[in-house]
């Protein structure tokens, strides 16, 4: 006997710990409860053999759990080792080593080759390739040089910067990362709920049946207590309830880690659960189906040359810093003489008003051309159409469209093949513009001429129709569609800090194709979440009912409940899994 006691003592002891530990924090049912107990009745009864045998293939059991979480763990930590402990900041021409806590919007910080970016800034200096996989899961580097934005996280790989920096440690993309990620774990699913709420009543449930079990049939049958005290016992072991409260936290946390190496975050396993019933998911154009850079695509010029029409809007769009505006200097690709341009004024939503050369020009929609008395032919087709006017002629117009993004028709195909049923554009382009894109990216609704305030109407509506809707945005009149929507889906590379702060997963490297990528995610996690419910709780009914009965040993029962746990753990292994997304959409990014 003596043997038997130091063996179960040695198997025994983390089991005990973990059990005093429980108690000593009020939360004493737990599966280490229900050991314990059966261990110590199997000593009672004289089966000390099998309470020996009881404790050791529990620790098994709790030897794979762990390597399951370890394995989990190191896959998001992985994630969140985005910052270097030190950043060499530039006082005086002479790099200084400092803490990134301590640097401050201005500095100027030098990045050398084989180190990772500290902090977001713009290069002042120097050129190299840039690994963003660790922040975007973009596999392919890209070329940096002077005036190109970088982000913290990300890895010079063979050239020297000299990097402004533009945010400091806390707002810092790697930080913001980290931070995100750190509170998804604080936000439950609704199945990791459940398996909380169902452990919180079911242990003591499970303790009183088998106190129950134990002493009513001696009493009302008199039948021996020995035999019923071991049918307790047994049915202790079965019911621990590990498999679920290990299993399915593990698959959400797996689920979330496997997005985060796709560049995707989820900021809490509740988002990832919600959007695995979406059926709806509405874009925003500009900026996320497209790239939210415009160009000239044709002009129509009327009395004068093109050449002449473009320098006469490229000079009235001399002072203003609008997308459109924009792409006609870059179409001009000259010099803009400031002393052609007297005084200007922007009339927002319609255009701008110009004096150039001592004549008024205007540049605008039909709107500012029609509220100003000029006769002008309407010119339909795709793009944004810039009318031209000089002292109240029409001198012609200017076609600007946005570039469609790469992978935006992907994306489309893939939302359709992962099972979403609805897919919506909104835009404040014309019809024409609008439905171009539409069709060409395979989106059957759009709605155009939208301004800022109709998006969530339009979100809003569709919830009321029994929807379950993810937006999916960059800017800040997104911010309010992202918040009410179902899943506020976010643009997170060029995406503004307000849709950011307002979405539920952010797209790092503002991939469309990345949406339906976290979708397929979201659905194989749930699945396999209810694989572990369904599968954990059938099989502990069964042996249950035959422990009950007498048909299981104690060492029987310790297989059940260990190989349940196992099994089920192994199963939620497979969340973290994303090879073959990965390969799908490393061949887009190509």
């Amino acid at each position: 006997m003596t043997i038997f006691v130091a063996a179960y003592i040695i198997v025994g002891y983390t089991t005990f710990i973990r059990f005093l530990k429980a108690v000593y924090n009020k939360q004493p049912f737990d599966e280490n409860l229900l050991m314990t107990i059966a261990s110590i009745g199997a000593f009672a009864i004289g089966e000390a053999p099998e309470g020996i045998a009881l404790l050791l293939f529990y620790q098994v059991g709790t030897l794979f759990e762990d390597y399951a979480v370890d394995r989990s763990r190191r896959s998001i930590s992985s994630l969140t080792n985005l910052l270097p402990e030190s950043v060499n900041v530039l006082k005086e021409g002479e790099a200084v080593e400092t803490e990134p806590e301590d640097v401050r919007i201005g500095d100027l910080v030098l990045i050398r080759p084989g180190e990772r970016i500290p902090l977001d800034g713009v290069v002042v200096e120097g050129s190299s390739m840039i690994d963003t996989s660790s922040i975007t899961g973009e596999s392919v580097p890209r070329k940096v040089s002077e005036g190109g934005t970088v982000l913290s996280g990300c890895i010079s790989l063979n050239g020297v910067l000299t990097v402004r920096v533009t945010s400091e440690y806390s707002d810092s993309t790697a930080s913001r990362i980290i931070s995100m990620i750190e509170d998804a774990y604080e936000a439950k699913s609704k199945s990791e709920n459940f398996v909380t709420k169902f452990a919180r009543y079911y242990t003591p449930a499970v303790v009183l049946s088998a106190l129950l079990l134990a002493t009513l049939p001696p009493l009302i049958l008199n039948a021996p207590f020995e035999d019923w005290l071991y049918r307790a016992l047994t049915f202790l072991v079965i019911s621990c309830p590990c498999a679920l409260v290990i299993s399915i936290p593990l698959a959400f946390f797996g689920g979330i880690g496997g997005a985060s190496r796709l560049g995707i975050l989820v900021k809490g396993g509740n988002y990832l659960d919600a959007l695995a019933v979406v059926d709806t998911v509405v874009f925003d154009k500009t900026g996320t189906l497209t790239e939210g850079t415009f160009g000239v695509e044709r002009m129509i010029a009327n009395d004068i040359g093109e050449e002449e029409l473009l320098e006469i809007a490229a000079h009235a769009e001399f002072h203003s810093n609008h997308p459109i505006a924009v792409s006609i200097r870059e179409a001009y690709g000259n010099d803009i003489d400031a002393s052609m341009v007297g005084q200007t004024e922007e009339i927002a939503g319609k255009g701008m008003s110009a004096e150039i050369n001592g004549h008024k020009v205007l540049v605008g929609n039909e709107t500012l051309l029609s509220e100003a008395g000029v006769a002008f032919e309407s010119v339909e087709g795709f793009g944004t159409a810039v009318y031209v006017s000089v002292d109240g002629a029409y001198k012609g117009c200017l076609m600007i469209s946005d570039r469609i993004r790469h992978d935006s028709a992907s994306a489309v195909a893939m939302l359709k093949d992962a099972g979403i049923k609805h897919i919506a554009m909104l835009t404040g382009d014309t019809g024409a513009a609008g439905e171009h894109v539409a069709a060409s990216l395979g989106i059957d609704t759009v709605h155009t001429n939208l301004l800022p305030g109709d998006k969530i109407g339009i979100v809003e509506g569709l919830l009321s129709e029994g929807r379950s809707v993810a937006f999916v945005g960059d800017g800040i009149n997104d911010a309010p569609s992202l918040a009410r929507s179902d899943v506020g889906i976010a643009m997170g590379a060029m995406g503004s800090d307000a849709a950011i702060e307002a979405a539920d997963v952010v797209i790092m490297d503002d991939m469309p194709s990345k949406v339906p990528a976290a979708i397929m995610i979201a659905k194989r996690t749930r699945l396999i979440s209810i694989e572990n419910i369904v599968f954990a709780i059938g099989i502990k009914v069964l042996f249950l009912a035959l422990g009950a009965l007498g048909y299981i040993t104690l060492v029987e029962a310790v297989f059940a409940d260990v190989g349940v746990a196992v099994i089920a753990i192994l199963n939620s292994i497979r969340t973290l899994s994303t090879s073959k997304l990965m390969s799908r959409l490393k061949a887009l990014e190509s």
